[in-house]
């Protein structure tokens, strides 16, 4: 988009024209849903404070400059997630009103996906966002990560080389409904054979509360009898007063888990023909806070109009 940015208010409607992209961009860099509220904010003030009037095309410049800036904000939480306590998950989103998070797909957005993400360097992680979940071209996205189209293509063949080496075979919506229904009612009583069954051989479960939720396990646990074994140990306390319902997170449906009627956390599973492959549960308190806010809007329509707006974000972390 090119034309007269010169005004505040001109501003202000070209980023609200592109807010929902660039968190979008940003989430899947960095999966969680706070940092990429920090980097459109950080982007706003850029794009508030620069010289918009040779800016050739402004859709581009805040696609650079968010890019950018999690590519940076990935170099430095790889250092801080070195104190983190136990496996580390992405914050859920809710898909429920925008699928993708404002892009053409929903590639990049799966919390499995988002895991096997953390394994390639930030520029690898930027340059697969951009080709695969909102189609940039290779020139396009060369210029943004400030390396040459040849790298760019050989930056996101090694990312979906890497991708396709860890993943599984899917299955219908209705079989993986039906399997985690059955994971859920046999999770609960902690019966050892019903779940085995249920899983695939090499199963892995992990729990990410950095430490701040009880009677979960802090390291992953992988293996049909192992997780198992491990799920019913702690059955009876983990389960005790906690009722579950099917929501939609990150594209997929999930469960979320409330005591009391308060989230205290998120199951996303894996499923492939094999069984259940992989449990993701998010019991970070922290990381809720966004998804309770998501949810205490919906409840409430009359909150949650300010996306509606081309108001500026406020800086600082929400």
């Amino acid at each position: 988009m090119t034309g007269d940015v010169d005004t505040l208010d001109d501003a202000a409607e070209v980023f609200a024209s592109a807010r929902r992209r660039l968190f979008g961009i940003a989430y899947r860099m960095l999966g969680s849903a706070a940092e990429a509220e920090d980097v459109v904010q950080e982007t706003w003030v850029r794009w508030q404070t620069t010289d918009r009037s040779v800016v050739v095309n402004p859709q581009a410049f805040l696609t650079t400059a968010a890019t950018r800036l999690a590519i940076n904000v990935l170099q430095s939480a790889r250092s801080r997630r070195e104190t983190y306590i136990g496996p580390w998950l992405p914050e859920p989103v809710d898909t429920s009103d925008d699928p993708t998070l404002g892009a053409e797909r929903a590639e990049a957005l799966d919390v499995a996906v988002l895991v096997l993400l953390e394994k390639l360097s930030p520029t690898e992680r930027a340059a697969y966002v951009l080709r695969e979940a909102f189609d940039y071209g290779y020139p396009e996205i060369a210029q943004i990560v400030g390396v040459s189209p040849t790298a760019t293509r050989q930056l996101v063949s090694r990312a979906r080389k890497h991708l396709a080496s860890e993943r599984t075979n899917a299955v219908s919506d209705t079989a993986r409904r039906e399997l985690l229904t059955a994971f859920l009612a046999a999770a609960r009583v902690g019966d050892v054979a019903r779940l085995e069954r249920l899983f695939a051989e090499d199963v892995v479960t992990r729990a990410d509360s950095n430490g701040r939720a009880k009677h979960v396990a802090r390291v992953a646990v992988q293996g049909r009898n192992k997780v198992a074994r491990v799920l019913s140990s702690f059955a009876e306390t983990f389960w005790a007063g906690i009722t579950t319902r099917p929501v939609e997170v990150n594209g997929a449906e999930g469960f979320a888990m409330e005591r009391d009627g308060v989230l205290v956390g998120v199951l996303s599973a894996t499923v492939s023909d094999g069984g259940v492959q992989e449990l993701m549960w998010q019991m970070n308190p922290d990381k809720m806070a966004p998804l309770r806010r998501a949810w205490a809007d919906q409840a409430t329509p009359e909150a949650g109009t300010a996306d509606a707006t081309p108001e500026p974000p406020a800086t600082g972390r929400s």
